[in-house]
Parts: C-alpha cells; sequence; structure tokens
C-alpha cells in the first residue's frame, strides 16, 4: 500500500478545499441559523465533478478513485457536514450502487445523468419503525402485470425534497424476513411520491432532511433494480459505500476542530499567557491530531480495499466507527477549548458539536459498528460471495 497522494489526488483535494472556502464557508453560519438547504450547491458540485467523482467516464462520470472519493468528502465536511450529506447519499448510496447492481439499460438512463450532476440521487431505506433493524421494513411492492406498486414511508431521509430519483427498498414477499425485500428505482414524479420536511434538528441543520411517502406508486419493472429478494443485500452494499463517506467527512471535521482551536488557542490569552501554552489545552489538541491522523488512515486503507474490488465490510466499518467517534471527541474538546465562547454560535466549534453527533447515528449507529467488529472477530460473520461484487477501480477503462 503506498500512502503518497498522487497529483490527481492532491489536484482534487485542492479543488474540493478551494470550492468548500469559496461557496459553503461565506454562508454556513446564517443557513444553519436559518435551517435552510443551499440548492445553488448541487449545479456548483456538478460543475466541479464532485457528484461523479468516482464513477467512471464512460457512465458520464470523472473516473476517479475511492481516494479521491474520500478527499473531497473530507474537505467538505471540514465546511460543514450537510455539503458532505450530499456526497454520501447521490455518490455513495446512489451512484455506486447503481455502478455495482445495475442493468447497462438502469445505468445509462438513471447513472449517466446523475453522475453528469443532471440529476440528483436520493436512498429510501430508513422508517419510522426500521432504522438500525432494516429487516423490520414495512413498505410493499406488489406486482401487477408489467407494473410494481409500492407503498410505504421512509424517514430521515437527505435530499428528501430535492432529489430526483430515490433507491428505494419494499417486501415484494410475505416471509417477514431480510429474503423478501427488494430494491426499486423511483422517479419524484411518478404519481403517488411525496416528501416532506423534517425540522428542528440538532444538527446539520444546514441540510436537506425529509420522508418519502409512496402511495401507491406504479414502478415499472424493469426499474427492479436486482433480482427479486436481492434488496437486503443491495442495501448492504450501499452502506459499505455510504459510511466510506461518512467517515472520510468525520476525518475533516476533526481536521476543521484542529484548524479552529489552533488558531483560537494562539489568540485567546488566561493568566497573561495565550491559552495554547497551558498544557491541558495542548492535552486537547494532541488528542485531536492523534484522531485525525489515524482515522485519514483507516480510511485511506479501506479505500484501497475498494480499488482492489475487494469487499470491506469490516475495514470500512472499523473506519467509519473511529471516525465518527473521533470527530464527535474532537468537537467536544474543541468547545471547551473556546470555553463560553464555544457555547455561542458566534464560533464554528458548537456547530461542529452538533452536526458530529448525527455521524454517530446514522448510516450504522455507533453500537452497531461495535457488533459488526465483534462478530468478524468471534467468527459468527464472514462475507459470501455476491452475485454482483463490488467494482474496481482500473485507471485504464475508467
Amino acid at each position: 500500500m503506498d500512502f503518497a497522494l498522487t497529483e490527481e489526488h492532491l489536484m482534487v483535494r485542492k479543488m474540493a478545499r478551494e470550492f468548500a472556502e469559496r461557496e459553503i464557508l461565506p454562508s454556513i453560519q446564517e443557513n444553519d441559523r436559518a435551517q435552510t438547504f443551499d440548492t445553488s450547491l448541487l449545479p456548483k458540485m456538478a460543475e466541479q465533478g464532485f457528484l461523479g467523482v468516482t464513477i467512471p467516464t464512460r457512465y458520464g462520470g470523472v473516473g476517479m478513485d475511492y481516494i479521491a472519493l474520500a478527499l473531497v468528502c473530507e474537505e467538505l465536511e471540514r465546511a460543514d457536514t450537510s455539503a458532505r450529506v450530499i456526497m454520501s447519499v447521490h455518490m455513495g448510496l446512489n451512484n455506486l450502487t447503481l455502478l455495482q447492481w445495475g442493468t447497462e439499460e438502469q445505468k445509462q438512463k438513471y447513472l449517466v445523468p446523475q453522475a453528469q450532476g443532471k440529476k440528483v440521487a436520493g436512498y429510501g431505506l430508513t422508517e419510522p419503525g426500521a432504522g438500525t433493524d432494516p429487516a423490520a421494513l414495512k413498505a410493499t411492492a406488489r406486482k401487477e402485470g408489467d407494473v410494481y406498486i409500492l407503498n410505504g414511508e421512509k424517514t430521515w431521509i437527505s435530499l428528501a425534497d430535492v432529489a430526483d430519483n430515490f433507491i428505494v427498498f419494499a417486501r415484494t414477499g410475505r416471509t417477514g424476513t431480510h429474503r423478501d425485500i427488494s430494491a426499486f428505482i423511483i422517479e419524484r414524479t411518478f404519481p403517488g411520491v411525496s416528501s416532506m420536511p423534517i425540522h428542528g434538528k440538532l444538527g446539520v441543520r444546514a441540510g436537506d432532511t425529509g420522508s418519502i411517502i409512496m402511495e401507491d406508486v406504479p414502478v415499472p419493472a424493469e426499474n427492479l433494480l436486482g433480482y427479486e429478494g436481492e434488496g437486503f443485500k443491495i442495501a448492504m452494499t450501499a452502506l459499505d459505500n455510504g459510511r466510506y463517506t461518512v467517515g472520510a467527512g468525520a476525518v475533516g471535521l476533526t481536521q476543521a476542530c484542529i484548524d479552529a482551536c489552533v488558531k483560537y488557542a494562539n489568540e485567546r490569552e488566561t493568566f497573561g499567557v495565550p491559552i495554547g501554552q497551558h498544557q491541558l489545552v495542548q492535552r486537547m489538541i494532541s488528542l485531536m491530531v492523534q484522531r485525525v491522523e489515524a482515522g485519514r488512515l483507516l480510511i485511506w486503507r479501506a479505500g484501497w480495499l475498494k480499488n482492489q474490488g475487494i469487499r470491506n465490510t469490516r475495514e470500512t466499518t472499523l473506519a467509519k466507527w473511529y471516525a465518527c467517534d473521533a470527530s464527535f471527541d474532537s468537537a467536544a474538546d474543541a468547545v471547551q477549548i473556546y470555553g463560553a465562547y464555544g457555547y455561542s454560535d458566534e464560533y464554528p466549534v458548537e456547530r461542529f458539536l452538533r452536526n458530529s453527533k448525527g455521524a454517530v447515528i446514522y448510516e450504522g449507529t455507533r453500537e452497531l459498528q461495535e457488533l459488526i467488529q465483534a462478530q468478524y472477530a468471534l467468527g459468527y460473520r464472514e462475507d459470501r460471495p455476491l452475485r454482483c461484487e463490488p467494482v474496481p477501480y482500473d485507471p485504464d477503462t475508467w
């Protein structure tokens, strides 16, 4: 494994950082206070190629590897979590799932415009009674001739009010287990599809979050993703990509904590000296450095496996778990370093703390990641072959 970033990696990191500083940071405080999602970010991110960064050029993408995806997520969340969430849902959960499981016709119809940024993509797995336990979902899909009729509600869906297309999951059987879950591609314009925003969130207030309601939605049979009954496997492979982007973003949030605290610790004085000279402040900053370096290496390791087309559930879960806990702990320390000022939204660290809490819950709670790691170690879990294995990065064909 080579830990050196390529010229392409350095270029995309620089591009993402400059984009974040130019397009996100100037307005994020106002948008966070107003709980407003800046829809103008979507075409701007598309113009930069972010919305198709790790999709082959033959499908409208930029053709870069999975490390590049991590770098973009890190830099965007260094500015604000809401921007990284766009990448997690559009790229991680939807685009890469279509790349792995979609038919050629589905890729041409949906993946190409999404990778080009002409369409925005969402993902609907979570329901009011099915979160960490997706096998408990209640949405149904009934086959009638050449269409499926979908009914149900998805909640805590990012980009619920702005996405054009969604991958959603519903039951096509009556076993009541994960074996009768299937995946479908639906369009917002399908009859019976509606959305409802969720307000009053603790964090990621500048992001769009809501519910998707499906009432007798007719979905063409050709929009079945994979085979009937493969939905649970598809959902889990999608989460391997979503969790990767969440973990990468968490590294960026920890880096943002370091940046903010170093600046503040060199400016703020107590007892006649900058607070950076106090050893307990130094200790908190040193822990942030430890966390960001370890988290980044775990993410890059998972990205390296993705580039090889090797199943990486164990490694990605570990990276997501560690990096998200690290960002939450770092944000809490950052507020402590700022003291009373850290309790005010005049400074960014209180937003970092609110945003960081979400990542230890969504796309697999901290507790679920712990169980997954224990089950691998104990031999209770193993990766069985899939009909559609992860797609390796090929610099010659991407």
